[in-house]
């Protein structure tokens, strides 16, 4: 068997090793001092099973049935019970990687030895997770302030053997996916399935990968911006490190950094210094290092923030080594949804300023800078690119939708004893399709602003935008004569999402 690539000891998650475990298939291993917590606080619960006092969740119903005491012979079923019946979610499975971040985050905040659970049963999910079994998980049913109760709860059936499950990639019963693997069910005991359900981990997930990809589009979206910059003959003047330095918004300031580094050297910006009519270039150029920056400093709130509950307990009730059982609401999404919903208004702003760059390449409404209409060789002829901003104008269309925030708005649920909710879970699933969204319109950026350059020829731009520009050139030739435009922004989509290309940019740090 292969040495586990992370162990978990208490200490946080980090977003690599979210993404890690969740995408690269890492293997986790349980701690021995996790594995010491643990037993600590099981040893609390274990005696107050048989405390004659109300213990919620332990000897108690949930919700607002609370005041319902279980007798102890039925503690395990009360359990039990409660995965079943939790278990309602709706809609199309959640991906296979979110999952996996799912079941990491939960065990690793179970594993901070404040939930009251076995060791047993922290080390049966991360043998899910080793042996590559996925609890079928629907994707709609948590409202982010319970804990995500639907979604954990179908992960927890898998546990005991019962829903669906994934296991290398094949749908089947999840009693056979776990025979197939050679493991057993496990048989819930008291306090479990309620620390099971209780947590924010689906948020937690899908918020870490998300970040996790949010850096290398951003920096993609800094460099698309320097490429358009030459591409249309703009100068490099708003650029002066003085400007930002007397702004003192730090986010703005590095996004000029970056884009001083990506340009630097290049024979565009000096070959037009002279006898250039234009005074100011269009507010989607000059003043993208203070709405890029704007983006930059929300989307490093929202990874904060983040972090922060990568090193959580989520849990409730939470059991502390002196005998405390204390009821709370750890559980409760909202220090997720709200960054999670910043991070989607910042995505309209990267793709907003983005379109209109496209847009203005494609109008070349000015002889300055060099470009014909749509970027066609034989404009009239040829339609060109025209189509390619209409695309990034649809997709930035929805993306406004998509930045309503869910958290504003509550639901009440639980006969009104849970009358505040988060909803950061449509939070999270909006701001991942606002940022598959925005690749699309960085690639189409891309797309355009390659064409253009290769109209400058043979002025080559800074090194940093050649880089990219070989990148993508590839993978998409120049445009010579009209073809169908889909495959060539995917391709290039599909680059911005891959490490390797975006590593060799400025890197401008979440």
């Amino acid at each position: 068997m292969s040495k586990a690539s992370l162990v978990l000891d208490g200490s946080p998650l980090s977003l690599a090793s979210v993404a890690g475990v969740a995408r690269g298939r890492d293997r986790v291993a349980l701690g021995a001092t996790a594995r010491a917590a643990l037993a600590r606080s099981r040893a609390v619960v274990e005696g107050a099973c048989s405390d004659p006092s109300p213990r919620y969740g332990i000897n108690t119903g949930f919700g607002s049935l609370s005041k319902q005491r279980i007798p102890a012979d039925e503690l395990a079923q009360l359990q039990r019970n409660l995965i079943r019946s939790h278990a309602a979610g709706v809609g199309p499975h959640l991906p296979v990687p979110i999952v996996r971040g799912m079941m990491l985050a939960q065990a690793a905040s179970l594993s901070r030895g404040v939930s009251g659970i076995r060791p047993e049963v922290v080390e049966a999910i991360l043998a899910l997770l080793n042996a590559d079994v996925t609890p079928a998980v629907p994707e709609v049913g948590s409202v982010g302030a319970s804990g995500d109760l639907a979604p954990l709860a179908a992960a927890a059936l898998t546990l005991m053997g019962e829903g669906e499950a994934y296991h290398r990639g094949v749908l089947r019963r999840a009693q056979d996916a776990l025979a197939e693997a050679q493991l057993r069910p496990v048989l819930l005991e008291a306090k479990e399935g309620l620390a099971l359900i209780n947590g924010t981990h689906l948020m937690a997930s899908r918020a870490a990968l998300l970040v996790h990809d949010l850096g290398q589009l951003f920096a993609a979206a800094v460099a698309a911006c320097a490429m358009s910059i030459d591409a249309s003959m703009a100068t490099d003047a708003f650029l002066d490190e003085r400007v930002h330095q007397v702004r003192n918004q730090p986010g703005q300031a590095d996004v000029a950094a970056a884009l001083r580094d990506l340009l630097a050297g290049s024979q565009i910006i000096p070959s037009h210094r002279e006898d250039d009519p234009r005074v100011q270039d269009p507010y989607s150029f000059r003043c993208a290092p203070p709405v890029l920056g704007a983006a930059l400093d929300a989307a490093r709130y929202a990874k904060r923030a983040i972090e922060h509950e990568l090193g959580g307990v989520t849990d409730n009730p939470l059991i502390f080594e002196n005998g405390d059982i204390i009821s709370a609401g750890n559980f409760h999404g909202m220090p997720l949804a709200v960054p999670l919903d910043v991070l989607t208004i910042a995505l309209s702003h990267i793709a907003g300023i983005s379109e209109r760059r496209t847009f203005a390449m494609l109008a070349a409404s000015d002889p300055a800078s060099g470009l014909t209409p749509y970027l066609a060789p034989k404009p009239g002829l040829q339609s060109g690119l025209m189509i390619v901003q209409y695309t990034a104008a649809a997709c930035c269309n929805e993306i406004i939708g998509l930045a309503n925030p869910a958290s504003v708005a509550n639901i009440s649920t639980s006969a009104g004893i849970e009358d505040y909710n988060s909803f950061g879970p449509r939070a999270a699933a909006k701001a991942e399709r606002a940022l598959s969204l925005t690749r699309s319109v960085v690639a189409i950026e891309m797309l355009c602003a390659a064409q253009g350059i290769d109209l400058h020829r043979p002025l080559r731009s800074g090194v940093g935008v050649e880089t990219l520009h070989a990148a993508l050139r590839a993978i998409v030739p120049t445009l010579s004569e009209d073809r169908p435009q889909t495959p060539d922004i995917e391709a290039i989509s599909a680059m911005l999402a891959s490490p390797d290309v975006v590593a060799q940019l400025p890197p401008v740090m979440l």
